[in-house]
């Protein structure tokens, strides 16, 4: 609270102080308890940027504690969730396979263009 009674929001300011995304008003952490309550209050149809502001929580943050539970929620859901290592092992598995066809890409792009890039090399 600031001198004078009121938050900063309602005195005028334009953000609320700084502090850890994780970390309630009252300084506590948010269990992932407290964060699904939020996230059924939200999957129920409460307003994103009134919880926001009632929580004092952002509202991309609360956004993404969303996400993350629907996420888990439909893993749960499958015959055999993911392990996290499985879900990261995937996740990692996906990325290189993007990253590997916009390297083959860029490889034609440059040799429609007549530029050569050298071999890459390889660690012994």
């Amino acid at each position: 609270m600031v001198r004078g009674g009121g938050s900063p929001w309602e005195q005028g300011g334009r953000q609320w102080p700084k502090r850890d995304p994780e970390e309630q008003p009252n300084g506590s952490r948010w269990s992932a308890r407290k964060k699904a309550d939020v996230v059924v209050r939200l999957l129920r149809g409460e307003s994103l940027d009134e919880l926001s502001r009632e929580l004092r929580v952002e509202a991309h943050r609360l956004q993404a504690w969303r996400d993350e539970f629907v996420t888990g929620g439909i893993e749960g859901l499958k015959a055999r969730p993911l392990q996290p290592e499985e879900r990261r092992l995937r996740d990692a598995e996906r990325k290189i396979g993007e990253l590997t066809m916009d390297n083959e890409i860029l490889r034609a792009a440059a040799r429609e263009r007549g530029l050569q890039i050298p071999p890459r090399k390889r660690p012994r």
